[in-house]
């Protein structure tokens, strides 16, 4: 039997998304902030939460935060992430005012902890493919 291929998953970027994933690409994590009450917001969206404002500016996050909560997928929610298994899926409180989730890279999930610091990252998974990530704030990678 032939080994079926399972490409990636990829995001469908839209108007108001497209932003956030082409900074992931050039090496930053962006998120909006309203640009007349200056409320950071992270999904992006097209309003913002606090005065209902449309206008907005992208701003690259500080890189640093605390964890608030995760969870580890023991199961492929889709065949694609099989081989990435058991992955930690981390939230975290950025100083922004805002929360972000990403998978944990070069640490082992048993050393979280709620308030331990961590940093933001980026990974490049393809060419046209990155995504944010979460390391602990005291391990440099090599």
């Amino acid at each position: 039997m032939q080994e079926q291929k399972i490409d990636r998953l990829r995001p469908s970027p839209t108007q108001d998304t497209k932003p956030y994933w082409d900074g992931l690409l050039e090496g930053h994590v962006l998120i909006q902030q309203c640009a007349d009450c200056s409320t950071f917001r992270h999904y992006p969206r097209p309003v913002c939460p606090e005065c209902h404002s449309m206008a907005f500016d992208w701003r690259e996050i500080s890189g640093n935060g605390t964890v608030h909560s995760w969870t580890v997928s023991c199961h492929a929610y889709h065949f694609a992430f099989k081989k990435d298994l058991p992955t930690a899926y981390i939230t975290v409180d950025l100083p922004e005012g805002v929360r972000i989730c990403a998978p944990l890279r070069d640490g082992d999930p048993k050393d979280l902890a709620i308030g331990r610091e961590v940093s933001i990252g980026v990974e490049f998974l393809e060419e046209d493919l990155a995504t944010p990530i979460v390391r602990f704030s005291d391990v440099t990678k090599g």
